[in-house]
């Protein structure tokens, strides 16, 4: 499996458990995303802004879900 193809796969794990509702399963999945998310920053996969970015916006989905 290619590094991009990994990360992405984390980060769509997370959209679909925050979209089922399923809080403590998506915080496992953004816990097991961030590392992943991290080491391709030092793999010069992408950008330290992006994987910022990424981040960002799954915590932010998160926290929305507790609303």
């Amino acid at each position: 499996m290619g590094l991009r193809s990994k990360m992405r796969t984390q980060i769509k794990n997370v959209i679909k458990l925050v979209e089922k509702g399923d809080k403590t399963a998506a915080a496992d999945a953004y816990k097991a995303a961030v590392p992943v998310i991290d080491s391709m920053i030092n793999k010069g996969i992408i950008n330290k802004n992006k994987a910022a970015r990424h981040k960002s916006r799954l915590n932010k989905m998160l926290k929305g879900m507790a609303a």
